[in-house]
């Protein structure tokens, strides 16, 4: 059994980044994305725990709801949660089409012209939002799209 500065010393150790200074942990939740192109979603916080799912897709923006130690729980459009380890996700904002396709506009106005369509299921990089309008980025081609046509950014949310 720990001491309780022992137990203090090593929560103050989990506190401290890599840069020395203490972090906040991030409130939830939050959007992160998959950096693997291999990645497994378990039942449970640890490898022990059976895989359900497994992802081959970077980029995939998946919502975290729940934090145990270098673990996530993350949801998708579908519903579906499950638990991944902390190093397959990043902080990196992309969001993917949801419903019929979108258009990409030339600016964020829906009579604004449109650049591109995107189909349902497309995943890009999530630009600013701002007044529920999402710079999107496909592969080099952007544009502005509804922020409620994208998983990936809550309505109303202000992304820089």
């Amino acid at each position: 059994m720990r001491t309780g500065l022992a137990m203090m010393g090593a929560l103050v150790a989990l506190a401290v980044g890599s840069t020395g200074v203490a972090q906040a942990p991030r409130p939830l939740p939050y959007w992160a994305s998959l950096t693997a192109g291999d990645a497994l979603m378990r039942t449970g916080p640890g490898r022990e725990y059976p895989a359900t799912w497994r992802y081959r897709r970077v980029g995939l923006p998946l919502k975290v709801v729940a934090v145990h130690e270098s673990w996530r729980k993350v949801r998708e459009p579908d519903g579906t949660e499950g638990w991944m380890a902390s190093v397959l996700l990043t902080e990196r904002r992309t969001g993917m089409v949801q419903g019929d396709p979108v258009a990409l506009r030339e600016k964020p106005a829906t009579n604004a012209a449109v650049r591109w369509r995107a189909a349902p299921g497309v995943v890009g990089k999530i630009g600013q939002c701002r007044a529920g309008w999402c710079h999107f980025d496909v592969a080099g081609k952007d544009g502005f799209v509804e922020a409620s046509r994208l998983w990936g950014v809550e309505l109303g949310e202000v992304v820089e």
